[in-house]
């Protein structure tokens, strides 16, 4: 069983290694290297992805806690604002109301003095009629007609006598 595949050729041999030798000479020279060097810029690209995203990362948490911050200062702003709109509120309702009891107390008074002064005008008139009566009444009495100036001058002794008080 002389089986040509099974048996070592020396010459075959050589020429396999020879082959081999000049592939991989080959493949270093031609494909492993633009392969490797792919690799490598490949994973360069990544590790740079990573770094920006890990930058993004941060970056977006640091933008939340500004913003967060930000929400926190608007908020107390707001507060504020309705604050100071409530105590100004407050205050205007209270400068009206004062405005208001002023102005009705000015319109009482005023009221007041108008029926002070009515009451008073009243009174000298029914003093003056009384008085008129009075000496029409006295004139008939005593059937004689006095004259104006009389009338006048009993009318001014008579208010005399009443005095302001009466």
């Amino acid at each position: 069983m002389n089986n040509p595949l099974v048996q070592p050729d020396p010459g075959l041999f050589i020429w396999t290694i020879l082959t081999f030798l000049v592939l991989l000479f080959l493949l270093a020279k031609f494909a492993w290297g633009p392969l490797l060097q792919a690799l490598e810029s490949r994973q360069d690209g990544i590790r740079k992805a990573l770094d920006d995203a890990q930058q993004a990362k941060g970056e977006l948490e640091r933008l939340q806690q500004d913003s967060a911050q930000i929400i926190v200062k608007a908020r107390q702003e707001a507060d504020a604002i309705i604050s100071r709109s409530r105590s100004d509120a407050e205050s205007l309702r209270e400068e009206l109301r004062a405005k208001a009891r002023a102005e009705a107390e000015g319109i009482v008074r005023n009221a007041e003095r108008q029926i002070q002064a009515e009451t008073a005008r009243a009174v000298q008139q029914i003093r003056h009629e009384a008085v008129d009566l009075s000496v029409a009444i006295a004139s008939k009495i005593l059937q004689r007609n006095l004259s104006k100036a009389d009338n006048e001058r009993l009318i001014d002794d008579t208010l005399k006598q009443l005095g302001p008080t009466h």
